[in-house]
């Protein structure tokens, strides 16, 4: 098994999962036990009355994303992977990026694992950037959209401010900050994408000419020969495949947020047969804070958001569901959209290498 293959099944080791998951359960901890309104029989009556409908929706709502997922990453490679391989694909890339930090994330192991399922190196890097592009564009569109639509609703108005780089920071500055470095991230991978690969290229050779970037020299220049390779790549799509590359795009995101107005829902006892506008209303500030807090989350340091997610999610939905019972939904949620991947991707890796290292090379033409 060659070095890089080594390198790239170690970063997804099972080994892995341990510090999000003492992260991410430490901190829900803390909070309950720190939060003097915290009330375990509330919680527990909480839970013995959830609505089991609500519940089977959230789990119906998350496996159309993961399908979503899927969909869209064999239409990306233009059905050269198979629905076979595009379950391996997704499911260790979710478990990639479930084990590094939120603004790392999973896609240098994405690249592997697609070139492992016979997708040619610059093609497979082509996709992973597309895919990470698509979803950066509708992060930014997204999130400006249902700030217009709110009205100044959008933001928790008890929310505690945050230390960071040694500031305390409100919740609308941490997430101006995040957007306005995803739209420029996202800028400038589209120019370099889909304009200019060589300028790309030369401007990161400009960047790291100084004495204190020169370390980074290397690794830009790698940066930009990539990024020639998958603007190749990208040549030649017709309508269609971009129509149906955003469609499925806006549906997996879409499905990731209203699996959280399902779970909510179980507890607060939402009837979807009654319904007045207020609590339209409602529900639409539910899927709307969710694209406040992905933003907010992605610049998160820890594996997997572990810890800030925890803490975010009671910042922005407590007035939802109490003080005491955000907290055990918030350890519900990360549940079913994060730790479900951390045993699923340790479940499903042995398999995987098994079947392409003992049958397959990785594909470099």
């Amino acid at each position: 098994m060659e070095t890089n293959a080594q390198k790239m099944l170690k970063s997804l080791s099972p080994r892995k999962v341990i510090l999000p998951v003492l992260v991410g359960l430490g901190a829900i901890i803390y909070l309950m036990l720190s939060d003097d309104n915290m009330d375990f029989q509330e919680v527990k009556q909480a839970f013995s009355s959830l609505n089991p409908w609500w519940v089977g929706a959230a789990l119906i709502v998350l496996i159309l994303r993961d399908a979503g997922y899927m969909y869209r990453i064999r239409h990306l490679t233009s059905k050269k992977l198979s629905w076979n391989s595009s379950f391996f694909v997704i499911l260790l890339w979710e478990f990639a990026s479930a084990v590094t930090p939120s603004v790392v994330g999973g896609t240098a192991v994405a690249v592997f694992i697609m070139n492992r399922e016979k997708i040619v190196f610059g093609k497979a890097l082509a996709y992973v950037m597309l895919t990470a592009l698509l979803d950066n564009i509708f992060f930014v569109v997204a999130s400006i959209s249902v700030i217009l639509l709110a009205q100044g609703d959008i933001f928790p108005p008890e929310a505690k401010s945050i230390p960071l780089l040694g500031f305390h920071l409100n919740l609308e500055q941490v997430f101006l900050i995040s957007v306005l470095l995803i739209a420029t991230y996202t800028v400038f991978m589209g120019w370099g994408l889909f304009l200019s690969p060589k300028t790309f290229k030369r401007f990161l050779g400009y960047l790291t000419k100084f004495s204190f970037t020169k370390r980074w020299r290397r690794s830009a220049i790698r940066s930009g020969n990539e990024m020639i390779i998958a603007s190749r790549e990208m040549k030649g799509h017709s309508y269609t495949y971009w129509v149906r590359a955003t469609f499925s795009t806006l549906m997996i995101w879409s499905a990731r947020y209203l699996m959280l107005n399902c779970l909510i829902n179980a507890f607060t006892h939402f009837n979807l047969l009654d319904v007045s506008f207020d609590e339209l209303y409602e529900q639409f500030l539910i899927f709307s804070r969710q694209i406040i807090m992905w933003i907010v989350m992605l610049v998160s340091p820890t594996p997997g958001s572990s810890g800030t997610a925890e803490y975010f999610f009671g910042e922005f939905f407590e007035e939802f569901l109490g003080v005491g019972i955000v907290l055990a939904v918030a350890l519900l949620w990360r549940l079913l959209t994060y730790y479900a991947y951390l045993i699923v991707g340790i479940s499903i890796l042995p398999k995987w290498v098994s079947k392409v290292f003992r049958t397959r090379k990785p594909s470099v033409q």
